[in-house]
């Protein structure tokens, strides 16, 4: 089958996965907390989104050169993911703060103005995801990362 032999989606999705697990020890340096959710997460340092399109536009350039279609395609998409990163969703994230807190407010407010049912805290509200962006430093590092893990790989494997 060609698609085991496809190296610039095997390396993003190498870069995927790398950069979405060495999340995990990134976060317990300073916490002492092992957080295995942060596989799946999004958002942290780290950026996946940054490594794998870093990776697979390093790999395109590999195989077809930075003179092809196929590697401007892949480099405009790549910046394109990168800027959303840093601009929309980490901006969605700080709303999504906001938003909890005021969730919380006016739960604390409801509470004290009358007897709140007794409901199961889950019952009563639902967060919205906070960590949805990138800081511009995980982003230039999770492009770091892809880029450096295609060259590596494809060093080993040719």
């Amino acid at each position: 089958m060609e698609i085991f032999h496809n190296f610039p989606l095997w390396a993003a999705l190498f870069a995927i996965f790398f950069a979405q697990f060495v999340k995990i020890p990134l976060a317990f340096l300073p916490t002492r907390k092992l957080d295995w959710t942060l596989f799946t997460s999004t958002g942290g340092m780290p950026s996946s989104h940054s490594a794998a399109v870093t990776a697979i536009s390093t790999a395109v350039a590999i195989e077809h050169g930075m003179d092809s279609t196929i590697f401007a395609v892949a480099a405009i998409f790549g910046i394109i993911v990168m800027f959303d990163a840093t601009g929309v969703r980490r901006h969605a994230g700080y709303h999504a703060t906001v938003l909890n807190q005021l969730v919380t407010d006016f739960n604390k407010l409801v509470s004290e103005v009358k007897s709140w049912p007794k409901k199961e805290e889950i019952e009563k509200r639902k967060e919205l995801k906070e960590l949805l962006g990138h800081q511009p430093i995980e982003v230039f590092f999770g492009g770091l990362l892809g880029i450096v893990l295609t060259l590596i790989l494809h060093a080993l494997i040719h």
